[in-house]
């Protein structure tokens, strides 16, 4: 028969620590706080860091990124700065917006990294594909509209000025233009990732994406309409390369098999 001191012992052993996680409901959620705070400043970190050596090459990265405009400009001709803080602010602005599309694949990383542990391995198996993916993706979509559409599009608004109107654009608007190009095509580019996350979820299926095809080319040029300027060569720039991106995500999520992920009983 156990003795009191022993049984009192054995309860004292037996009694939670008010100390343990596992009591303490608000110690992990303090713990994700603390690891995605360091995971945020990590980010800011390294956009400040790229920051630095491209704002010193400020003024030569917009003159790259205004090329495809002023090779169209008429003959004696140039941009212009309608404000006074314009000539500073201006290039300031792409030297952080560069530093943020620069530092992209290390801070989508750093995401990474903070949901990682919470996956399951089927789910690891093709996010992380699908990251890297992503990136080429919106990188390739900024491309395009960089080298294949600036090109047309600027040769057609010059191309239509009125007699008597000189073609004389400000340095601000011209970004703010580029930039929302940019956003367009690289969030374009990303619909086969899309597509590939409905089917591998089991939202839809290939076989139901073909049947929306009319609807799709539709939708389409529609977003071709919102997301660029109002002129027809850069609605059709943007919507003919949506719709071949959306052919090629039906056709790789052909290979992909639906997975349940809760059929995974344990997380890595």
């Amino acid at each position: 028969m156990m003795s009191a001191p022993q049984n009192q012992q054995n309860m004292s052993n037996e009694a939670p620590n008010p100390n343990s996680p596992d009591t303490d409901p608000g110690q992990p959620l303090i713990e994700h706080l603390i690891e995605l705070r360091s995971r945020l400043l990590r980010s800011a970190l390294a956009v400040a860091i790229l920051f630095v050596p491209l704002f010193y090459y400020a003024n030569d990265l917009y003159a790259y990124l205004s090329s495809p405009l002023r090779a169209y400009l008429p003959e004696g001709t140039s941009m212009i700065a309608t404000e006074v803080a314009s000539p500073f602010l201006t290039p300031f602005k792409l030297s952080l917006v560069c530093s943020i599309f620069v530092a992209m694949p290390y801070i989508l990383h750093q995401i990474w990294s903070f949901i990682a542990p919470g996956l399951y391995a089927n789910e690891k198996k093709i996010a992380f594909p699908l990251l890297v993916s992503s990136i080429t993706l919106f990188y390739s979509g900024i491309a395009f509209a960089y080298f294949v559409v600036f090109p047309l599009v600027f040769a057609f608004f010059t191309s239509v000025a009125p007699d008597g109107v000189t073609i004389m654009t400000d340095i601000n608007r011209y970004l703010d233009f580029v930039l929302k190009l940019f956003f367009a095509f690289g969030l374009a580019f990303e619909i086969p990732i899309a597509t590939l996350l409905l089917v591998w979820t089991g939202a839809t299926t290939p076989q139901s994406l073909r049947e929306k095809r009319p609807f799709v080319i539709v939708g389409c040029f529609v977003v071709g309409m919102l997301l660029t300027p109002p002129d027809v060569v850069s609605q059709i720039l943007l919507a003919v390369p949506m719709w071949l991106l959306f052919e090629g995500g039906i056709l790789f999520s052909t290979l992909i098999k639906h997975e349940d992920p809760a059929s995974t009983e344990e997380t890595p």
